[in-house]
């Protein structure tokens, strides 16, 4: 890793019964909170040089990266628990971060009530995505890479309130509460970007597009080229270009 200030925080959480890890990556700067890939832990960005892509804003103090483990292997990859307990954890993991996460954050800028940048690529992206959706009052900008926005596939027919409330593709068409609207809409700034190439699947990040624009919610789309493929040399030059725009 390139010469980043780094730390590593543990903590029970009793949102989800066990002990979970967090990088800080810098020490001063808007906070930007990275959700990893698939079912990849806390320091995947570390590992595959994404915050040595950020390295730059990241010493240079525009940005601090916060960083922590995903529960995908524990809810919507675990085979041997039902679809049900499945929603109920994914529910869990969203309030461990609005209840634990964004404090810790906030505590560690000494700044109550910041609000909070979110992003991730792949599966980070939606967890991204759907963070920023539910709590616009906790952040208030969205850098979302070569994601996909519907966890319908991952329901098996089965369906519930838990469900419904973790997937943006359900519960977004709905939304009417002001409260959430205008905040979305005045105060979260959405940057949603992919590639065309390899294993990508731009049709996710147009129907988010298309969703937030029945809303009357602002966001920039950025399609990449076809020779873009879904891989981290991609997501690190996603960085390189975003990182200085919004931060």
């Amino acid at each position: 890793m390139a010469n980043v200030y780094k730390e590593v925080h543990w903590w029970y959480s009793p949102n989800l019964g066990k002990q979970m890890p967090i990088s800080v990556y810098g020490t001063f700067g808007h906070p930007l909170l990275l959700f990893p890939t698939a079912a990849a832990d806390f320091e995947e960005y570390e590992r595959f040089y994404l915050i040595d892509a950020m390295s730059e804003y990241i010493n240079s103090g525009r940005v601090k990266v916060f960083s922590i483990n995903s529960i995908n292997r524990d809810s919507w990859f675990n085979d041997r628990i039902p679809v049900a307990e499945k929603a109920r954890r994914h529910a869990c993991y969203d309030r461990y971060v609005s209840q634990e996460v964004v404090p810790f954050i906030q505590h560690h800028c000494r700044t109550p009530g910041i609000r909070i940048g979110a992003s991730g690529a792949s599966f980070g992206a939606f967890h991204a995505a759907n963070t920023v959706f539910k709590h616009p009052d906790q952040f208030d900008v969205l850098l979302a890479m070569s994601g996909f926005y519907n966890l319908r596939s991952y329901f098996d027919g089965y369906y519930d309130e838990n469900c419904y409330f973790n997937n943006p593709a359900d519960y977004l068409p709905n939304l009417q509460d002001p409260y959430y609207l205008d905040r979305l809409r005045k105060e979260v700034r959405i940057y949603i970007v992919t590639g065309q190439g390899a294993y990508e699947a731009p049709e996710h990040s147009r129907r988010l597009s298309d969703l937030l624009n029945s809303k009357g919610i602002p966001h920039h789309l950025d399609l990449w080229g076809y020779d873009i493929p879904h891989d981290w040399p991609s997501w690190r030059s996603m960085v390189k270009v975003y990182i200085p725009k919004i931060f």
